[in-house]
């Protein structure tokens, strides 16, 4: 169960987007894989609209993106690129392993561009975009193999340490690293690579915790179904370029490094895996793929599991996945769009979330607030039950007789579906929006329109608007 803190004035304010404070119950849990679907080489960001956006190699094509709110429940929003919009050189190479990042206002994603046996002609890509779930601009190669002289040059990673960005790259032919221009576009002037692991590894991601850098990869074979041996590693430094160690002092430059995580009876190689994010307990979680063993022919899915710090090194329970955990804690979840319904002695307070549809919470007393509830995923009206294919937005709910309706947007027009219930599922026995004409919202829309409902909207779930 999630709990969640909110204000009465919080019914007031039908289009904004709100922070809603929530407090989780410890016994709440979830189930991995969290995407069970194959999106291999998973990166995330938190974004400015408060969602977690996760990228991942282009098996959905152009690259495909998620999105959640609490990392576990994650909804397909898009790809990246169109056909018309991917990357054109190295045209035979595919998208693979990126990278997010935001840089002075724009989401910048790093990528691989390559062939199966391409490792001379593949190289790292840069595009940029205004928001985390595009579009994307392309801004061409930032490095080529046979020009930057690295083998293999794939598996990107951007990071900022103090006023210098950097590059980190490198797949079982050495890990590199080198300057970038502030605008993390290009290699600076001047800036020269250097070598900072060994060939045992690719999918380089460095964290600094304390005083220590700690740079963690993948080693083993990532891509034969249950035969994979993909497996986590980890070495730090008190330096960012090295010389990166094992507990024991050996240098990750002569292949030495300690195993964080490795495959069990439930996923097979497990690994290239995201940034690290904290939750608001302050703990870390690890997003990474893996083959599900009685689902192998499915991909790379994705799992989610905790990292604890013990003695100054990174630990996963058990070294393995695991099939059923507690949830991350988040304490604030953005709700766009809010308003709240009173009925038989509970609240409904609805928004548009970053699923496809509107979540619900329920509450008696207006300030702890428990979801999202809905019938279906947490959702009480879902995308594909009803009128519309994007922009759903600023749901209002009603009740007449033992009905309950909800009226909302989508497609820029306004639409109603009914359910038996306010935690849905909200459906439509006519996916149309108000007849005998339909409202048409756009941007330049700054009046207030009003509309009468007839007694056709409740047999029917429609609408016709006097305007």
């Amino acid at each position: 169960m999630k709990k969640i803190k909110t204000f009465l004035w919080l019914w007031l304010c039908m289009t904004s987007v709100m922070p809603i404070h929530a407090a989780q119950n410890d016994a709440q849990v979830y189930r991995n894989p969290v995407i069970d679907v194959s999106v291999p080489d998973p990166t995330v960001i938190r974004a400015k609209d408060g969602y977690f956006y996760l990228y991942g190699t282009e098996n959905i094509r152009n690259l495909p993106i998620y999105r959640s709110s609490n990392l576990v429940d994650w909804s397909f929003v898009g790809t990246a690129f169109t056909d018309e919009t991917r990357p054109q050189w190295n045209p035979k190479g595919n998208i693979w392993a990126p990278d997010i990042s935001y840089i002075h206002g724009k989401y910048v994603l790093h990528y691989a561009k390559s062939e199966w046996g391409g490792e001379w002609t593949c190289g790292v890509g840069v595009a940029t975009a205004d928001k985390p779930e595009g579009p994307f601009t392309d801004h061409g190669a930032i490095l080529i193999s046979k020009e930057i002289g690295v083998q293999n040059s794939i598996d990107p990673f951007y990071y900022e340490d103090g006023e210098h960005k950097y590059l980190f790259w490198g797949s079982f032919r050495g890990i590199y690293a080198i300057e970038l221009t502030d605008d993390g576009l290009k290699i600076k002037d001047g800036a020269r690579k250097q070598q900072v692991a060994g060939t045992f590894m690719e999918a380089v991601y460095v964290h600094k915790r304390g005083d220590y850098y700690y740079l963690f990869g993948s080693a083993g074979s990532c891509c034969e179904g249950n035969r994979s041996t993909y497996h986590v590693t980890v070495g730090r430094s008190k330096n960012l370029f090295g010389p990166y160690v094992d507990k024991q002092g050996r240098s990750l430059l002569d292949n030495h490094y300690e195993v964080l995580l490795h495959g069990n009876e439930l996923v097979a190689g497990p690994g290239h895996h995201a940034e690290l994010v904290t939750d608001d307990n302050g703990d870390d979680w690890m997003l990474y793929h893996g083959f599900s063993r009685n689902d192998p022919d499915a991909g790379r899915k994705v799992w989610l599991d905790k990292v604890e710090w013990i003695d100054g090194w990174p630990h996963m329970q058990g070294s393995q996945p695991s099939k059923v955990a507690a949830r991350p804690v988040f304490d604030e979840i953005t709700l766009a769009d809010p308003t709240i319904f009173f009925d038989n002695g509970t609240y409904y307070l609805y928004g548009t979330s970053p699923g496809e549809g509107f979540d619900v919470y329920t509450s008696k007393d207006l300030e702890t607030w428990t979801g999202p509830v809905g019938a279906t995923d947490g959702m009480a009206l879902v995308k594909g039950d009803v009128f519309g294919t994007k922009g759903f937005w600023a749901p209002q709910v009603f009740k007449r007789g033992s009905k309950y309706y909800m009226a909302y947007t989508a497609d820029e027009q306004m639409a109603i579906a009914e359910a038996d219930s306010p935690l849905g599922p909200f459906k439509q026995k006519k996916n149309k929006c108000f007849p005998p004409r339909c409202v048409r919202l756009t941007p330049s829309c700054s009046s207030t329109m009003m509309a009468r409902f007839t007694s056709t909207m409740f047999a029917s779930s429609t609408a016709t608007a006097s305007l």
